[in-house]
């Protein structure tokens, strides 16, 4: 069962929006609205499912309406029409008692703007969502000081918001919503007003906490790469409108419009998509205990000029056809020990990551994917890394080198695209072929 649940939602804002909300759901633009009536559109017919336990980006433009609907979520506004369901309760429904123990216990929120008090220390702030659902000061500062120790502010709590960065406000925001164990924690355009080094940061404090924590979050950017790094779910709004939704996968490999192709027109694909993206399943895989004569007559007949090698479940190497045939010709009794190493990246790795083994390894050379444990996921795709992750690699490369001027500081990625280039040229010998046998 979802955690929230949004069924067509539609805001106008003006001084008679329910007037104006039949004409909306019969076509008119927002344009036309505000040319007629003097109204907004700030929602149209907004439906999503949220899961329990994700990170969900809602992201989009200035005006896109992104943070008008995640404070329809907590009701700081409410709509023209539509639902809002959390945990399978209509928010609409609720009293001002159940509004505000709701918004205590149920919901919390940190903003772009960090929303500290400027007269009390850090450790009142982290803890002022406590006091406030009646706790004692002294539970609530015992409680509030172990959150700040978990976002790195342990030692800062009798300082006060003017005295710390805006990482560090940022970072009391965070530990204020987590103080208060919500279910559920908005973040609005959180990190946007970071420097990108201290965004960084905040992002894989997040990530990593979220780890431990598994809270639904909702997170409202305008930024795509923080939102394809952090979403779990990403939802894309434009002028009011839900334009596309889906895992970051989904909008990198398949946006639904020109808009969203805009959207990525900058993104660096190869951070964003890992390996997963980029395997091919080998056709034939060999026991350490296998025949020469097996493992030459099976790679011949698949056209294979390698296969992986097990042992037990563990991936130990590869075994080439030439060594097969020399273990035939030797008349050795398995292949244990014509097994040599391959080159290995993890599943979670991402593309841009598989660039140096490329370079490292001659293009007739596999590039394995194996798990934590060592086991056999699949073998590299050049093609698919080039395909992936050349035209994004390219025009990251000819963006610095405009702002550089001379480019003297694009010699790793100019590297990467011309690895890239190689790589689109370039058969999988060990898998592409042979799945074509």
């Amino acid at each position: 069962m979802s955690k929230i649940e949004v069924k067509n939602i539609y805001k106008i804002f003006g001084k008679d929006p329910k007037n104006w909300l039949e004409p909306v759901k019969k076509g008119m633009s927002k344009q036309e609205l505000l040319e007629k009536s003097g109204h907004t559109l700030g929602l149209k017919d907004i439906s999503l499912s949220i899961e329990g336990g994700s990170i969900y980006v809602i992201m989009g433009l200035s005006g896109s309406g992104k943070s008008t609907l995640i404070r329809h979520f907590n009701r700081l506004i409410d709509p023209t029409d539509g639902q809002i369901l959390v945990d399978g309760v209509d928010v609409m429904s609720l009293n001002k008692k159940e509004l505000r123990d709701f918004r205590r216990k149920t919901m919390s929120m940190v903003f772009q703007r960090f929303g500290l008090l400027p007269h009390k220390t850090v450790l009142d702030n982290a803890a002022y969502g406590l006091v406030t659902q009646g706790m004692s000061k002294k539970e609530a500062h015992e409680k509030a000081y172990y959150w700040l120790e978990q976002v790195g502010l342990g030692g800062f709590e009798k300082q006060y918001p003017n005295q710390l960065s805006g990482g560090m406000q940022q970072r009391v925001g965070l530990a204020r919503a987590l103080a208060t164990d919500t279910e559920i924690i908005l973040m609005d355009e959180a990190f946007s007003a970071l420097d990108p080094l201290i965004k960084r940061e905040m992002q894989d404090q997040l990530v990593e906490l979220q780890d431990r924590l598994n809270k639904t979050i909702v997170f409202i950017t305008h930024d795509l790469d923080e939102a394809l790094r952090l979403g779990n779910r990403i939802a894309i709004l434009k002028d009011g409108e839900l334009i596309q939704e889906g895992t970051p996968e989904d909008i990198l490999l398949s946006p639904e419009s020109e808009y969203i192709e805009n959207f990525l027109r900058d993104v660096n694909r190869g951070k964003a998509l890992n390996t997963e993206h980029a395997i091919n399943m080998p056709p034939l895989k060999l026991t350490m205990r296998a025949r020469p004569a097996h493992a030459y007559e099976r790679m011949k007949a698949l056209n294979l000029s390698f296969a992986p090698v097990l042992d037990g479940k563990i991936f130990a190497g590869i075994i080439k056809l030439s060594a097969a045939e020399e273990g035939m010709q030797r008349g050795l009794r398995d292949i244990s020990s014509l097994v040599v190493e391959a080159a290995t990246i993890s599943s979670e790795a991402n593309l841009e990551d598989v660039l140096p083994h490329m370079i490292q390894t001659d293009a007739d050379e596999p590039v394995m994917v194996t798990s934590e444990d060592d086991e056999l996921i699949g073998v590299v795709s050049r093609s698919k890394v080039a395909e992936l992750v050349a035209s994004a690699t390219y025009e990251e490369s000819m963006n610095t080198s405009q702002v550089n001027g001379n480019g003297s500081d694009t010699v790793e990625t100019a590297q990467a695209v011309e690895i890239a280039e190689e790589l689109t040229e370039t058969k999988d010998k060990a898998v592409e072929d042979s799945t074509k046998a």
